[in-house]
């Protein structure tokens, strides 16, 4: 039976009325999910869906309106059991520049184990452990502006390993890369849950990318709408366009040519395709 590392119980968020004359909102509405540990989730959802509203509640960045949060039992309704949360998952946001504090790599990955008071030894043997697990122990005296935008991604992605968290929620992590500096942060992401059986949380709105998850969970007005094996959600097109999104490129080229069942890789799309030609050559 899998052990459920984080439970949502009818969540329901709602942003205030700020000073500016922005009006208040809804976020999220009775929403409830789990995540167990050590899976891979993707969820799904355009601009305005509530999908990075969920991932600062997993974080404990923000508290519910209503309903809770549990992390390994924890409910985040202190500050200090806010910090005790986010020692237990990690966020890696959007743009790594913002998330980038220090001159040096390795400094900036020690950050937040100097901010938890491990000792020094410990968080050198942390760094060292978390660069070479993003592979950007190379790296780890160069100066972050210097990097990549991939680059910049894996330090971040390293930062919250040091801090030896069971869970990263990723809020679209690869949204301002481009496709090598994607495919990148990918790899790390799916390694660090395949080899280290880190606990993945992944918001995107890149189809391709949710494929690689253990389950997809798609949201649309501040509700989860379905969930279910990315074989299971993408098999589902004309549902997903309903709700203004889409289905991998290779899913629908096949579809196209009259394949039967969901075909979700590049890899899968180019036998089936082959076959069919051969099929019809022979």
């Amino acid at each position: 039976m899998s052990e459920k590392l984080i439970e949502v119980n009818n969540v329901t968020y709602v942003y205030e009325p700020d000073e500016e004359g922005a009006p208040g909102y809804t976020a999220l509405s009775n929403v409830s999910t789990h995540i167990d540990k050590g899976e891979f989730v993707a969820v799904l959802g355009h601009n305005g869906s509530g999908k990075s509203t969920l991932a600062k509640l997993l974080n404990a960045i923000y508290e519910p309106t209503e309903g809770t949060v549990s992390v390994k039992g924890i409910v985040a309704d202190t500050e200090e059991k806010g910090d005790e949360v986010r020692r237990i998952v990690g966020m890696v946001f959007q743009n790594p520049d913002n998330q980038i504090v220090a001159t040096i790599v390795e400094d900036d990955v020690a950050f937040g184990p100097e901010n938890l008071g491990v000792e020094p030894s410990e968080i050198r043997r942390r760094v060292d452990e978390a660069l070479k697990s993003v592979n950007m122990y190379e790296m780890r005296e160069r100066e972050p502006h210097r990097l990549s935008g991939g680059q910049k991604q894996r330090v971040a992605i390293a930062g919250v390993l040091a801090m030896q968290t069971e869970c990263i929620v990723l809020d679209e992590p690869t949204a301002m890369l481009d496709p090598m500096g994607r495919s990148e942060v990918m790899k790390t992401v799916c390694r660090l849950n395949e080899e280290l059986g880190i606990t993945v949380v992944l918001i995107t709105h890149f189809m391709e990318e949710a494929v690689l998850a253990d389950r997809v969970i798609v949201m649309d007005n501040g509700r989860i709408i379905d969930e279910g094996t990315p074989a299971e959600i993408f098999s589902k097109a004309d549902f997903l366009r309903s709700h203004g999104l889409d289905v991998p490129q290779s899913t629908e080229l096949c579809r196209l040519v009259g394949i039967d069942g969901c075909v979700l890789s590049v890899g899968e799309a180019v036998e089936k395709i082959a076959s069919l030609i051969g099929g019809a050559a022979g």
